[in-house]
């Protein structure tokens, strides 16, 4: 309270003081206890034990193509280049194809492991980990264009201005280390993303559980450091004035949730600047880590970097790494599904796979949940005759590691790979499984916005029992 407050003030704020704490005792976990606290981010118990406890989301912008990557079709490759026969699918159905002929499997598939799995030949590091990954083979969204499908594949809504997967990660759990934001982004670094930083935003969320986007060097996160001739000690001095001037400033009303995640956010960057730079620092990093994922080689340099760096965070306590992979147009296969995906599953396939044996290794991946995917796949039929359209309505989504039965592929598409047709999974399911493998219960997970109790699954949302260990 500021020293000029009344008697009457006096009563009023240690009144509500009194009755906010009783109602933080009665709020259930994930709901109210973010914003109850002055510390945000700390760590906070799950709904129940989760077999994750930390989760890397590697993001193929653009639109992978998953009849060409991981769901083989034998009769796709039976009809390329010709039009869908009648025999198959509805009359709808046809009709979508009616003006492009089909388009086969650009390489072929292998069956892998003692599973069996099979996948592409475009995968050739991530084939060897078969046993290790989950495919599931049957997922749909609800919109053709880009920036919506990478608006519900983060936040669960074709609509901007939704909190992120990652966010609702880190308003519910936290982060285990108090140094670093609970949510990092390592965004390409050719730059854009059809949808913008949306993508990885906390929405209605305080500002404190957004993405925080990093990059490998010494300045990982841009204007974090002090002006030139600033100590330490002055800084701390300043920051110290600061909380206490927004101390005062929040008391006068009633610790507005905002200012407080604002206060805090002050407070955590002061504590980045020594943190950051250090956490993004692969110097020490040995050459077989290096060779592991592909820093070694020119093609595969970048990506590796943030392979690394993202096993080097959620080893650190960070609780959610989200990578992205293609800028603009990205996996955005159009022209040429050979051209593209050949550069791309170069970029990325032997990173991926080093991160995953450098997870396993290391015990990490056993509480550790890696997803791989994009915002929709690709059509069957072709376009410009080696390309392949949008496809929202059938495509794959990859998994590994905490609670994951590896080796194993779930659901399928039809025939020709166009559309979702056993065992459907929509991406609130994924979303609701993803949350659940984390010890969340997804309708339990709640923020209340504009009178309603908000939730990343909406009124939706079934977890996919089938695919867990």
């Amino acid at each position: 309270m500021p020293p000029s407050a009344s008697r009457r003030q006096f009563l009023l704020h240690s009144g509500g003081g009194i009755g906010s704490l009783a109602l933080a005792h009665l709020l259930p976990s994930g709901e109210g206890n973010a914003a109850t606290t002055n510390r945000p981010l700390v760590p906070k118990p799950s709904h129940f034990p989760g077999q994750a406890r930390r989760v890397i989301y590697l993001f193929m912008h653009g639109g992978p193509s998953h009849m060409d990557l991981w769901d083989p079709k034998i009769d796709l490759q039976r009809y390329s280049g010709k039009p869908l026969p009648e025999s198959f699918g509805s009359v709808m159905t046809r009709r979508d194809v009616a003006r492009n002929a089909l388009l086969g499997p650009i390489k072929p598939f292998h069956k892998h492991g003692q599973s069996g799995l099979e996948i592409s030949e475009f995968l050739p590091h991530l084939a060897e980990l078969a046993d290790d990954l989950c495919v599931v083979r049957s997922c749909h969204g609800d919109s053709v264009n880009h920036p919506q499908s990478v608006y519900q594949m983060n936040t669960g809504s074709i609509l901007m201005g939704k909190p992120s997967l990652g966010s609702w990660v880190a308003y519910g759990l936290g982060t285990e280390n108090q140094n670093m934001p609970a949510f990092v982004v390592l965004p390409d670094p050719g730059g854009g993303l059809k949808g913008g930083p949306p993508a990885w935003g906390s929405g209605f969320l305080p500002a404190t559980y957004q993405g925080t986007t990093m990059r490998p060097g010494s300045n990982p996160i841009l204007n974090l450091d002090p002006p030139k001739g600033i100590t330490p000690e002055r800084q701390r001095r300043v920051l110290e004035a600061i909380r206490r001037f927004n101390g005062e400033h929040l008391a006068q009303r009633d610790f507005d949730d905002e200012l407080n995640a604002r206060v805090d956010s002050y407070e955590l960057a002061f504590r980045m600047q020594s943190a950051a730079p250090e956490l993004v620092d692969i110097s020490h990093e040995s050459e077989a880590t290096r060779r592991l994922y592909g820093i070694d080689e020119k093609h595969t340099r970048e990506f590796g970097t943030r392979c690394l760096l993202a096993r080097r965070m959620i080893e650190s306590g960070v609780r959610f790494v989200q990578l992205y992979s293609g800028n603009t147009t990205g996996w955005d296969a159009h022209k040429d599904v050979l051209k593209n995906h050949s550069h791309y599953c170069g970029a990325t396939d032997k990173p991926v796979a080093g991160l995953l044996r450098d997870l396993k290794a290391r015990g990490l991946l056993e509480d550790t949940l890696v997803i791989w995917g994009g915002e929709f796949g690709r059509m069957p039929m072709s376009e410009q005759g080696t390309g392949r359209d949008h496809n929202p309505w059938g495509y794959s989504v990859v998994m590994a590691g905490a609670g994951v039965t590896g080796g194993t592929a779930y659901g399928s598409t039809d025939a020709i790979g166009l559309r979702a047709e056993d065992k459907p999974v929509h991406v609130h399911d994924l979303h609701a499984t993803w949350l659940h493998l984390l010890g969340i219960d997804h309708e339990q997970l709640t923020y209340l916005h504009n009178g309603r109790k908000d939730r990343l699954t909406d009124v939706a949302g079934k977890i996919v029992h089938d695919i867990l260990g």
